[in-house]
């Protein structure tokens, strides 16, 4: 189990990461002399970018999190079924390919919510 510091450590340095990230956004989306005159940077869009970037990050991280926890399970199961019964390495293999689909709709999605904060 996770110690309890180590969560705390964990949640202080996210603060932390927010606490900068809101405070920069509007140094980072300040408008070049060369850029165009309409265009506007305020510090809700650069808000907004953050927190697509972060969205998608949790979309992927997710996807990626399930996934490697599916095949780590289908991988040690299907390692005794074949060790039993090679004739089972198809079966076995269709069914560690199956949790990649995931980590390819979190990747979808990571994009879907960048394309609609731009």
């Amino acid at each position: 189990m996770v110690k309890q510091s180590l969560v705390k450590k964990f949640v202080c340095v996210c603060a932390l990461a927010f606490v900068v990230m809101f405070a920069a956004a509007p140094m980072a989306l300040a408008q070049d002399h060369g850029a165009e005159a309409g265009a506007s940077s305020s510090l809700g869009d650069g808000i907004k970018i953050a927190g697509a970037a972060i969205g998608a990050g949790i979309a992927l991280a997710g996807a990626a999190l399930g996934t490697g926890r599916a095949q780590a399970s289908i991988g040690a199961g299907g390692t005794g079924a074949l060790a039993e019964k090679p004739e089972l390495f198809t079966n076995v293999l269709i069914l560690v390919a199956l949790p990649e689909t995931i980590v390819v709709f979190g990747f979808v999605i990571a994009f879907l919510i960048m394309g609609l904060a731009g």
